[in-house]
């Protein structure tokens, strides 16, 4: 599946899981009453499901995923016979041996304190639930029962499976829309690049294990899942790097604390500011990574500083003081060879947003966004006092004349504003 949200333990219900709930529970009454067809079937699949949940794997851009999982809810959900008999399952039951499938492997989860998302369990009952909707049926129609098994049994498969992923990467979106305030056209293309890595290689798999299992048997599921679970290791080997890759760059951030040139916890509090107002800006995913990199290096370049700036406050000096101090950082974060995007941000944060009375159509949105948030701890820092904070947004606005970008400083409002509110 696309998406799971940040790392956080165990949601509360949403209006997402209200209505996977409801399906679920009347799914399983109906599944009660009429009987399960093929049951050693069904339990070997709520068993395949549980194994894939329980193997997930993190991605960058805070998902992670249960490729086997989701690969065998898939088959589930499109298999058209076993062992010689067709298979009369309906929807009902396919939503009850994925949702069982899914609790089972959410509970090991949960014990162990690792975080289990309900949206996310929500979605892939919704989308396992739509998928057997839109192709089961098919099953029973005469002119397709004429023409199957072949080349229209499998395009059948595919294009539901296709459609399936596409309602995935709509929900993805959707919940990841409203819970970080991006755009939602925004949230769909990142969520849609996401599924084209991984995402495809599991709808691809599910549908080879529903054509595959007609004549393999249970064969079918190791010889076509052992590919994905080899490429899933393949996605946590490399989501494993990019993290070690940021934890890096937050240790180097730190080094202007450590020498006393900036103050404790400000390279953090300004790159948790970026990002949030990048995304409620409508950044998209692949830029809000080098924004991160950016705002944590964004005052390297005082390390290069004789007479260091009282509190490391760069808002307080002079124009040129502050464009030296980012051409010397972008000088340095140009030696590691790999960054170059985040040195140009980095290069151009302490440009005026109306140097000459106009936009600047050549400032890089991540260098507006930091330039207005590295301002706004300059003046804040660690205060939770919320005059204070107000004091700063409105002397930030009498400066988007010229040195800030107004958007970026009418959204940085509005999240300081949602803070206080949570706050209380």
């Amino acid at each position: 599946m696309a998406w799971d949200a940040t790392a956080r333990p165990l949601r509360g219900f949403s209006p997402l899981g209200a209505v996977a709930g409801i399906g679920v529970v009347a799914a399983v009454s109906i599944t009660v009453g009429h009987g399960v067809d093929q049951a050693p079937l069904a339990a070997a699949f709520v068993v395949f499901i549980a194994v894939g949940e329980l193997l997930r794997v993190a991605l960058p851009g805070d998902r992670d995923a249960a490729p086997f999982g989701a690969a065998a809810a898939t088959a589930y959900a499109l298999l058209p016979s076993f062992d010689g008999s067709p298979l009369v399952y309906r929807l009902p039951q396919v939503i009850t041996v994925v949702a069982l499938g899914l609790l089972l492997g959410a509970v090991p989860r949960a014990i162990a304190g690792r975080p289990v998302l309900l949206d996310d369990l929500a979605r892939r009952v919704l989308v396992a639930g739509a998928l057997a909707a839109a192709f089961r049926p098919l099953l029973d129609h005469e002119v397709f029962n004429l023409l199957a098994p072949g080349w229209p049994l499998a395009a059948a498969m595919t294009t539901a499976a296709a459609g399936a992923s596409l309602l995935d990467v709509a929900i993805a979106a959707g919940v990841r829309s409203a819970a970080d305030r991006a755009p939602l056209r925004i949230a769909f293309l990142d969520e849609l690049r996401a599924f084209i890595g991984i995402g495809t290689a599991i709808t691809a798999t599910g549908v080879l294990i529903a054509l595959a299992m007609p004549w393999m048997g249970y064969w079918a599921i190791p010889v076509f899942a052992v590919p994905l679970v080899l490429t899933q290791f393949s996605f946590r080997r490399y989501a494993t790097i990019r993290a070690t890759y940021l934890q890096t760059i937050r240790a180097l951030s730190r080094v202007t604390e450590v020498g006393g040139q900036t103050e404790t916890g400000h390279s953090r509090r300004v790159s948790r500011l970026a990002v949030m107002v990048g995304r409620e800006m409508g950044v998209p995913e692949r830029d809000l990574v080098d924004l991160e990199y950016a705002a944590l290096m964004h005052d390297i370049g005082q390390l290069s500083l004789v007479d260091p700036i009282p509190g490391g406050a760069t808002t307080m000096v002079a124009p040129v003081d502050q464009r030296r101090i980012a051409e010397l950082g972008a000088a340095v974060i140009r030696e590691a060879g790999v960054l170059e995007r985040v040195a140009t941000i980095v290069e151009r944060q302490a440009d005026a947003y109306r140097p000459a009375g106009a936009d600047d159509p050549d400032l890089p949105i991540e260098s507006r966004i930091i330039k207005a948030t590295n301002a706004y701890d300059d003046l804040v820092g660690a205060s939770l006092e919320f005059d204070r904070k107000q004091q700063a947004i409105e002397r930030l606005q009498l400066s988007t004349t010229r040195d800030y970008d107004p958007r970026v400083v009418d959204v940085l409002s509005r999240i300081i504003e949602r803070q206080a509110a949570y706050a209380y």
